[in-house]
C-alpha cells in the first residue's frame, strides 16, 4: 500500500504540457495497482487524439521507475469513460476559473 501512495505522489509530478497542470489533478489517473513491484496504471488523456500522448507516457514511466521496489510498469490508456472536466480536482478547476 505504501508503494501505491508513492506512485500516486510521483504521478502528481507529471505535468500535462498543454495545460500546465499535473495529470492527477486533471483526473487522468483512473487506477493504480501494485503487486510485488509490478505496477499497472490505468489512465486516460484529455482527448483520444492527444498529440502529446508519447510525452506523457514517457514522463509517467520516468517518474514511477525512480521508486525503489518498482520492477515493471504497465501503462493502460483507456477512453472508457471519456475524460471530462468533471474529473478535475477542485484545485485544478479553480486554477482554470471553473
Amino acid at each position: 500500500m505504501q508503494l501505491t501512495k508513492q506512485i500516486k505522489k510521483n504521478l502528481s509530478e507529471v505535468i500535462d504540457p498543454e495545460l500546465g497542470i499535473d495529470i492527477v489533478n486533471l483526473g487522468l489517473i483512473y487506477d493504480v495497482k501494485e503487486i510485488n513491484g509490478q505496477v499497472v496504471i490505468v489512465m486516460t488523456l484529455t482527448s483520444p487524439g492527444c498529440p502529446l500522448a508519447g510525452v506523457i507516457d514517457e514522463q509517467v514511466r520516468e517518474k514511477v521507475s525512480k521508486i525503489k521496489g518498482v520492477k515493471d510498469i504497465r501503462l493502460d490508456i483507456t477512453f472508457e469513460p471519456l475524460w471530462t472536466v468533471d474529473k478535475m480536482s477542485e484545485e485544478a478547476r479553480a486554477r482554470f476559473g471553473m
